[in-house]
């Protein structure tokens, strides 16, 4: 009788939850339009399997935990539970379908770390911290407070409240999102490893919300898989949130380690969080680091910092360890919880955490539809199968002449771009290839799509039949790349779903002349272009090889690596170049049909009457010689050289057209930094400087001088700071802990401050 008590009160409790978040904001015709997605089916064959780690980095791990038949298992609905999901089935099962999942999960306390802090203490303070001949009040006042520090830092991983927060979060991400999906496949090959492997794992996923944290451990926690223990910031230790934190499994580190007032490092912190991150390894548990360190808040990838991950790295190396399995994960939001970071892009400084803010948000998030979520799990592989490769490519063998004589400014830019790819440190190349295979298996959400479209082909209007048609055609062009998509379905619906989540950010009108069609364009107020390019960025590492292919004048290899779109390129994977992958990018245009290879004595080709001509010279065409050609091959003919040139199909201009708008806020930034430093008279500090270029970017903005308005977002206007130093145009000094930029002495002639603005104007198509 208690028993069947019990399960009336869960199921009262059930629906009472359900009523309180059930959507009403919702359209019906959005609506009809999910359940039209659904119904044609999530996977099609022709999709690519995204997640697979690097053959030639990780050969082992690539066969060890995949087989033939993991791929076709398809994408599930992780927030969609029936009675099919558990044990039980009838009438009342259905009902507490969600209580009745909830409690069969295999989660207990024997799967979580023991005497942790005690360990600690007994393992490093004795060893570290500890110096004979040292009074014995000054040990005991120094284990004192390294407990203090531990009880600060360490989780309380809790089963009971695990399964709790799973039930809440099933029932609230159902009330906002539409589905969370994830790959069966990619899940299997994950359980596989955590089952079969004894050794711990370590999640790296890209931070794009807070709702991150949550949405990995409540997809493993329905998979029967460990929950990890999560590096949180300590910006997050809140009352009472604190707690629950550390009951999910979080764990806080300081977000700087000079934290000690008076701005020095403090040694005792680093050696404790040392020791708990070997202890949790050592006890074989899950962690989840955030390589970025914070989200980002320009839709891109950031770059990443070493952090945690080199504590785990070091406790590998000498031998704490014997092995660590690294999941990197992609994740992807049709729309962010947060809404946009605009205030922070305006400028505004971050406001801190608090939990009125927090609840507050909750409260918002209960009104709205934050469309769907695509999370990704990349196949599982050995760290040290992965340091061991990096070592044995530390000394190359020799290579044949071509090849040595590539550019050596590809590389130096590459080097200044990305100065944690250091060839010394191995486990540096670690941080970047990761975050790189998380952003690469991340799927293309329908509202990247839509947004780049409007703002980057479409930025005058377009008619909703036209939008729909390019709305498939750069489907056709991201499955071609290997990317997947977050989303499936009629093209049309999938379009009218996207324009409903980006909301105020679009206009649509009517069209009475062009038999009723409704006109599709971007807002043109600067919040509404802010949060359009933020959802468009989600393609730009799709196309960003292309686009700088497409946006190159055909110059010489070394122009193109030495300007300002080489500080954009696509990280490599440590196997690559940034060459090969250029090279790639080319051979990619060639096999679609725009570029083409012409011989040296071959007639121009004339388009045909049906086509317009290209409407934009270019300079001498790029000789091109194929890589299985050989100089000193003899042919008994005279070896004739093979140039590149462009399509002058219509659909292949309007193809190169979108891909140099791409990039073209990026170089509107710096010629707009470029101006501005005409006015850089006498040194003053980065801050300053920082904010007086934002300002003069963002009144240009304003004032409609600008073709890009989101070219004045404060990531760009940072990321032009930072580059400009990298090129020697500003100069840095440091003094009492401050940074000072000045003009270098090369660009002091106004000539020469002159020269640069021209040399970036070339890039930029208006």
């Amino acid at each position: 009788t208690l028993k069947r008590l019990f399960m009336v009160v869960q199921f009262l409790i059930d629906f009472c939850v359900w009523m309180c978040i059930k959507d009403r904001s919702t359209s019906p015709s959005v609506l009809r339009c999910v359940a039209s997605t659904w119904k044609e089916g999530l996977l099609n064959r022709k999709r690519p399997f995204v997640g697979r780690c690097c053959h030639s980095c990780t050969p082992q791990s690539w066969e060890k935990l995949f087989n033939p038949s993991i791929p076709s298992l398809g994408l599930r609905n992780v927030i969609y539970i029936n009675e099919t999901h558990t044990r039980q089935r009838g009438w009342l099962a259905r009902r507490l379908s969600y209580v009745l999942f909830v409690m069969e999960r295999d989660v207990h306390k024997d799967m979580f770390a023991r005497n942790v802090v005690d360990n600690v203490l007994n393992n490093i303070l004795i060893k570290e911290i500890y110096q004979p001949g040292q009074e014995h009040k000054a040990v005991s006042k120094v284990k004192q407070k390294a407990r203090a520090f531990l009880q600060e830092m360490v989780a309380n991983v809790s089963p009971a409240f695990i399964r709790l927060t799973g039930w809440v979060l099933l029932r609230l991400f159902n009330g906002f999102f539409w589905s969370i999906q994830i790959h069966k496949g990619q899940l299997e090959m994950v359980k596989k490893a955590a089952t079969e492997q004894n050794v711990p794992m370590v999640f790296l996923p890209v931070h794009k919300s807070h709702i991150d944290y949550l949405l990995i451990t409540l997809i493993l926690f329905c998979h029967n898989i460990k929950a990890p223990h999560i590096a949180a910031g300590n910006n997050l230790s809140l009352p009472i949130l604190s707690t629950l934190i550390r009951k999910l499994g979080g764990f806080f580190i300081r977000r700087k380690m000079e934290e000690t007032g008076d701005g020095k490092k403090d040694f005792l912190y680093r050696a404790l969080l040392h020791a708990y991150t070997e202890e949790l390894l050592r006890q074989q548990q899950f962690l989840e680091v955030y390589l970025e360190g914070t989200r980002s808040r320009s839709g891109k990838l950031s770059p990443a910092r070493a952090g945690m991950l080199s504590i785990v790295v070091d406790a590998l190396c000498t031998g704490s360890i014997t092995d660590v399995l690294v999941v990197p994960v992609g994740i992807s939001y049709d729309r962010i919880i947060e809404g946009n970071y605009n205030s922070e892009q305006l400028g505004k400084p971050k406001k801190k955490e608090s939990l009125w803010g927090i609840a507050c948000g909750v409260f918002r998030m209960l009104r709205k539809n934050y469309g769907c979520v695509r999370v990704d799990f990349n196949q599982p592989f050995s760290l040290k199968e992965y340091l061991d490769t990096q070592r044995n490519r530390h000394n190359p063998p020799p290579v044949s002449l071509e090849h040595s004589l590539m550019p050596t400014i590809i590389s130096s830019i590459a080097e200044s771009f990305c100065s944690y790819l250091s060839v010394v440190c191995h486990s540096s190349v670690l941080f970047v290839s990761s975050l790189t295979a998380a952003n690469k298996s991340s799927a293309i959400m329908s509202t990247h799509i839509v947004a780049c479209l409007l703002l980057y082909r479409h930025r005058q209007g377009v008619v909703l039949s036209k939008l729909v048609e390019d709305f498939f055609n750069m489907k056709e062009e991201i499955l071609s790349r290997d990317f997947d998509l977050g989303f499936s379905g009629n093209s049309e619906d999938v379009v009218m779903r996207a324009l409903h989540l980006l909301g105020n950010c679009v206009t649509v009108t009517s069209s009475a002349n062009r038999n009723g069609e409704f006109t599709i364009a971007p807002s043109q107020t600067v919040p509404a272009l802010f949060e359009l390019n933020f959802y468009s960025n989600g393609l730009f590492h799709v196309f960003i090889s292309d686009a700088i292919i497409g946006m190159w004048s055909w110059q010489v290899v070394s122009s193109l690596c030495s300007s300002p779109l080489c500080l954009f390129s696509p990280i490599p994977q440590p196997c690559q170049t940034i060459y090969q992958v250029f090279q790639d990018a080319v051979t990619r245009l060639v096999q679609y049909g725009v570029l083409y290879v012409a011989e040296e004595d071959q007639e121009e080709l004339s388009p045909s009457p049906t086509e317009e001509p290209w409407p934009k010279k270019f300079p001498e065409p790029l000789s091109w010689r194929s890589d299985e050609e050989d100089e000193d091959s003899d042919f008994g003919e005279e070896q004739r050289d093979r140039y590149l040139k462009l399509s002058v199909s219509t659909e292949h201009q309007e193809f190169i057209v979108f891909l140099q708008r791409l990039l073209s806020p990026v170089l509107e930034a710096y010629s707009g930094a470029a101006i501005f430093i005409h006015s850089l008279g006498q040194p003053m500090t980065e801050s300053d400087y920082t904010q007086r270029l934002f300002r003069y970017l963002l009144t240009r903005t304003e004032r409609g001088v600008a073709a890009y308005g989101e070219s004045a977002t404060h990531y760009l206007v940072k990321n032009t700071v930072r580059t400009f130093k990298e090129l020697g145009v500003l100069k840095e000094r440091r003094e009492n802990k401050v940074s000072t930029l000045e003009l270098s002495s090369t660009f002091q002639p106004q000539a020469n401050r002159n020269k640069l603005l021209q040399y970036i104007l070339g890039f930029i198509l208006l």
